[in-house]
């Protein structure tokens, strides 16, 4: 297995087409959310694509985007044939490390808020439905940097 955080424009077309198959298999067919995920986020130069390959298959990613005062953490999915091994945490590590110096903020699906809680997330809002399913929004603070 291998991690790589890196713009869409490092990206090559086998790997940003199995990225986007696999988000569209989990959250629109598996979880049954139509939402559009193409939102064009992806393509700005400051989102980082967090791509989890096993031997040239995408099996896990995440995205994370500059939302210019804190980062946000989004479309994070591993493939059913990955769950229960801790890919979710080298993954989630992975997108931290390139989410230096501001809060970083995520909208949980609730049965995973406590898992984003082990990594000093906090919930920083009230629950929401998004596509029926309950939300949490959470919040990892960072330390303000000296003045």
């Amino acid at each position: 297995m291998r991690i790589t955080a890196v713009p869409f424009s490092a990206l090559d077309t086998l790997t940003a087409y199995s990225l986007w198959k696999l988000r569209q298999d989990v959250f629109v067919v598996e979880q049954q959310c139509p939402y559009p995920d193409l939102d064009g986020r992806d393509l700005e130069p400051e989102t980082r694509h967090v791509v989890l390959d096993d031997d040239h298959a995408v099996v896990g990613c995440a995205r994370v985007l500059d939302d210019v005062d804190e980062w946000r953490i989004g479309r994070v999915v591993l493939h059913p044939t990955v769950r229960g091994k801790g890919m979710a945490d080298a993954l989630l590590h992975t997108a931290l490390q390139v989410c230096p110096g501001r809060d970083v903020v995520l909208d949980a699906q609730e049965p995973l808020a406590r898992w984003y809680a082990s990594f000093g997330f906090e919930e920083d809002g009230a629950m929401f439905l998004e596509d029926g399913i309950p939300h949490v929004p959470m919040r990892l603070r960072q330390p303000a940097s000296p003045a």
